[in-house]
């Protein structure tokens, strides 16, 4: 098990990758980096909140699940 600050640190640098490949490739395909970085910062917020909303959705369901026995 990992402490909650590594977790919080891998899930930051995994953004920040996602961030600069999204940027990247954008600005790639548009030549305009003030475009390519409002696709970036867009595409990770509302993935951002995908996330959370697909992670609550799967809260809700059991399947899969190992029963802790104490």
């Amino acid at each position: 098990m990992e402490t909650k600050l590594r977790t919080i640190a891998k899930a930051l640098t995994w953004q920040v990758l996602g961030l600069a490949v999204t940027g990247a490739l954008a600005w790639f395909h548009t030549g305009s980096l003030v475009t390519a970085l409002s696709f970036a910062l867009s595409t990770a917020a509302s993935g951002l909140a995908f996330f959370f909303v697909h992670e609550r959705l799967w809260a809700r369901v059991s399947w899969g699940m190992s029963r802790r026995h104490v």
